[in-house]
């Protein structure tokens, strides 16, 4: 089994950086809500400081992603998980603060350490052999989807068990830690930055768009999934206490799933797979908005939770194959963003609805929203291919008329060759002709 090989040390002090690096992500926007509940209007400040979390996360990776450098990137990636540990602690320590400075602290908690995401992921890639890559990133899902389904508990446990900052403050140890941890791991990776063959880094990264959208989809669906599942048990008249074993099954799943896909080459092309598996999980996302009663909902949650991380590593292989090694990081980082818009998006866009009508409404309209993405990706991916097939066409008539042209430029060459080889041969035999007759006329004459 190829998952066999990347039990190695690299990949085990990777895989505990990351984990380190990647649960304070988890945990900040619950553990924002939680640090301020108990002030006047807390809820509404706690919602606001997590939509503060995410934007300086969006900011982050992109500002931060596109200059990150491949052959020096330890300093960037732990500069950046050192200051958002400190804006950590300081939220964690000033939760009676102004409202200003807390959203202040929740922007540089998210943006700072915004680039280690795509900068790990391109550090994994590097340390195995490319014929690994579908193994790496499934491992990549199966640890991402293990830390989203016990980071929401341990940060209401903690919360609530023990003091309101604490999971704030365990945030900054852990980010604290990835930034330590990554002297373990090789200073960078080796890109030549020629690979983009003169393009500037903004365009190189702009020609992955479709990998962006995918990504934003995919993230709305799952925002639809955590925010909107309990009004919808609700309005189904099942317990809301049913969320969270439903939500866990769905990221157990959906470690499962990213597993299952690693174990095997799977028909058609990387877009083709991201494209159908997204459509699946819509369509299960829909289908729990109107099949009736808990077992069936929680099953439409858990086949969508099996087929997003499909989504999730066929995005991330079609990313790596679409950019050069290069901007991959900066790529990885940009694909970061594009999912928290996503998520952000459908977030507000569910809320709008679910003010104005029921929330299994509201789950068909992002549905809608996420189906309308992916039909933007797959024109812009069809249109994309026509494009690739005039130039190679153009380049095939090209180099036709280019290889007929030194065709003729040959038997030209030979054709004057032959001639000039006649021209020098022909005063020898002349002079032959003349002189042989001549002589021999004049000697008979004679």
């Amino acid at each position: 089994m190829a998952y066999r090989e990347l039990v190695t040390r690299p990949v085990l002090n990777w895989s505990f950086v990351a984990l380190a690096a990647r649960t304070p992500v988890a945990m900040a926007p619950l553990a924002l809500v939680f640090l301020v509940r108990e002030r006047p209007g807390g809820y509404t400040l706690g919602a606001v400081l997590a939509a503060a979390y995410v934007v300086g996360e969006v900011v982050g990776a992109v500002a931060l992603g596109a200059r990150l450098n491949s052959a020096r990137a330890r300093p960037h990636l732990a500069l950046g998980l050192a200051v958002g540990a400190a804006a950590f602690a300081a939220l964690g320590c000033a939760a009676s603060a102004h409202p200003v400075l807390l959203g202040a602290l929740a922007v540089v908690a998210g943006g700072a350490p915004a680039a280690a995401p795509g900068g790990l992921r391109a550090l994994l890639t590097s340390l195995l052999p490319e014929r690994l890559g579908t193994q790496a990133l499934s491992m990549d899902a199966i640890l991402t989807y293990a830390v989203w389904t016990a980071s929401p508990a341990l940060a209401t446990g903690l919360a609530l068990g023990v003091h309101p900052a604490l999971p704030l403050l365990l945030a900054a140890a852990l980010a604290a830690c990835a930034a330590a941890g990554l002297w373990a791991l090789p200073a960078g990776w080796d890109a030549d930055e020629s690979d983009r063959e003169g393009a500037s880094m903004l365009r190189t990264l702009a020609a992955a768009w479709p990998v962006y959208v995918t990504g934003a989809a995919a993230l709305s669906l799952l925002a639809l999934a955590e925010l909107v599942l309990p009004a919808l048990l609700e309005q189904r008249g099942i317990a809301v206490g049913w969320a969270g074993p439903v939500l866990a099954g769905y990221s157990v799943a959906a470690a499962v799933g990213a597993f299952l896909y690693g174990l095997r080459r799977w028909p058609g092309s990387l877009g083709t797979q991201s494209l159908v598996l997204l459509l699946a999980v819509i369509a299960c996302v829909a289908g729990a908005a109107v099949l009736p009663g808990l077992a069936l909902i929680a099953g439409a949650m858990l086949l969508a939770g099996l087929f997003q991380s499909g989504v999730q590593v066929a995005r991330n292989l079609s990313l790596r194959d679409a950019l050069p090694q290069s901007a991959l990081a900066a790529g990885y980082s940009m694909l970061y963003a594009a999912v928290g818009l996503g998520y952000a998006t459908s977030a507000t866009l569910s809320g709008v609805i679910q003010n104005a009508t029921s929330p299994s409404t509201a789950v068909l309209g992002g549905a809608g929203f996420a189906l309308l993405l992916t039909l933007a990706v797959w024109v812009g991916e069809r249109r994309s291919a026509a494009t690739r097939r005039r130039a190679t066409r153009a380049d095939q008539t090209v180099a036709t008329v280019f290889g007929a042209a030194a065709s003729g430029a040959t038997a030209s060459g030979a054709a004057d060759a032959g001639a000039a080889d006649a021209g020098e041969a022909a005063p020898g035999v002349a002079g032959r002709a003349v002189s042989g007759p001549g002589a021999e006329g004049g000697a008979g004459g004679g």
